[in-house]
């Protein structure tokens, strides 16, 4: 069994929730939610930082093909950096999603 390393998950769920700050889809509620409602904001979270990283591979794909064709605006530094970016941001979503199936699993083998 490996262990957590808590502060970078710690730093993580730091990073995911200045994102979400940054970006409040719905207006925020004065009471938390909670259940069901909590559950599916969680989701909503996943679902935009997945939509994010995909993106980010999609602008990688169209700047490496737009150097291909010669375009002039596009200079290979920011080619190179925008395929690092998107390289980076799937290797975040990677780590959480592993993180994510580490403690489901966890979870599931708590005694009752």
């Amino acid at each position: 069994m490996s262990t957590i390393d808590t502060q970078s998950l710690m730093l993580q769920m730091r990073s995911l929730a200045a994102q979400a700050a940054l970006n409040p889809e719905k207006p925020a509620n004065e009471n938390p939610p909670t259940g069901e409602a909590q559950a599916e904001n969680f989701a909503d979270l996943l679902s935009h930082a997945v939509q994010s990283v995909s993106n980010e591979q999609h602008k990688s794909g169209d700047m490496k093909k737009a150097f291909e064709r010669g375009d002039l605006d596009v200079e290979l530094s920011e080619v190179m950096l925008q395929a690092q970016k998107a390289s980076l941001s799937f290797q975040a979503m990677t780590q959480v999603r592993n993180k994510l199936t580490e403690a489901y699993k966890d979870i599931m083998n708590m005694p009752i």
